[in-house]
């Protein structure tokens, strides 16, 4: 199988995660706007299952390390299965979270304090699992990436102040997605081999582990999303047989791209996490709280209407973020 074999290579492969992770939310918001997000997300769920098939079948069957996809998935004990399958259940739930707060607020709010407070957990629960890098370096990164999402909380609330609006159930969402994202990713972690060229037996190699992972996002939409639609927190009521009836090819298309984006850069965090570790893998991917951010600014003017003596915010904000990813960077290099 396709394995990463230097550092610099597993930087590389953690920024485009964060490049699409913080870009797959384009999808839901151009979808949106022609049908509800509870069916646009059946559509993602299927999109990320799509990509880690392909992925386990090309780069996860070919080479001579590693194991192949089918004889990975033959020896894989329950135990390893079952934390890759309930990695994906938990992300699942944190993702709706998610995907109901940019509904409600936006990229530029959801992801920077969601994903954000996603970040500063997960750093430090992947740390403690699997202890990579300076503690001290990583500590001022996720701290500065905590103050970035704090300012933009701030900026949320003046935007709101103008039309009356109360920002909390959108701060709600976002924050509750976050503190629900930065657990999943350890129990994807558990399930794999800790070393991906010789893996132990009973381990799972990242392909696997990411189709099992996949599934369990399946599954568990059946629970979650179906809630998500009978009941909706935001917006209108929606039924199975709408997701027929309302939507083309189009619309189909988008959310299976959606859901290839981000499945892309799960794809590319965790085959990294070998060389990067996990805490830093998955701390570089969570930087994409930056780029949804600037698609969300600048792109889809979220912040329009942003009192103009707040507006030193924004890049008050981004200075942050950047300099507290840049820290997570270097905390393995010293």
């Amino acid at each position: 199988m396709f394995i990463i074999d230097n550092y610099a290579l597993a930087v590389l492969f953690c920024f485009i995660t964060m490049i699409c992770w913080g870009s797959w939310a384009n999808t839901q918001k151009l979808a949106s706007q022609k049908w509800p997000f509870q069916l646009f997300y059946w559509d993602y769920t299927f999109g990320i299952l799509l990509i880690t098939l392909f992925f386990a079948f090309t780069l996860g069957s070919v080479g001579d390390g590693g194991r192949s996809f089918l004889h990975d998935l033959e020896q894989a004990e329950m135990s390893s299965l079952t934390s890759a399958f309930v990695g994906g259940i938990i992300f699942n739930f944190a993702n709706l979270l998610l995907v109901i707060a940019i509904e409600i607020a936006g990229m530029a709010i959801a992801f920077p304090i969601g994903i954000g407070i996603a970040l500063v957990l997960g750093v430090f629960t992947n740390y403690i699992a699997q202890p990579e890098g300076d503690p001290l370096v990583l500590i001022i990164g996720v701290t500065l990436v905590a103050l970035a999402i704090f300012i933009d909380g701030i900026a949320y609330k003046r935007i709101l102040q103008k039309t009356n609006e109360n920002p909390l159930k959108g701060i709600l969402f976002s924050a509750s997605a976050g503190i629900a994202m930065g657990f999943f990713y350890k129990y994807v972690a558990a399930s794999m081999a800790s070393d991906f060229v010789i893996p132990e037996v009973g381990k799972l190699t990242p392909y696997s582990a990411l189709v099992i992972f996949s599934i369990g996002i399946i599954t568990s939409s059946f629970l979650f999303n179906t809630i998500n639609m009978y009941r909706p927190f935001s917006g209108e009521k929606v039924s199975f047989s709408d997701y027929f009836a309302m939507g083309n090819t189009k619309l189909h298309f988008i959310g299976i791209l959606g859901g290839i984006i981000w499945g892309i850069g799960m794809s590319f965090n965790i085959i990294a996490s070998d060389q990067a570790g996990p805490a830093i893998a998955y701390g570089l991917g969570q930087g994409a709280t930056l780029v949804a951010a600037i698609w969300g600014v600048f792109i889809w003017k979220e912040f329009k209407d942003l009192p103009s003596k707040s507006f030193w915010l924004i890049p008050f904000m981004f200075i942050l973020f950047v300099l507290g990813i840049a820290l997570i960077i270097t905390a393995k290099l010293i």
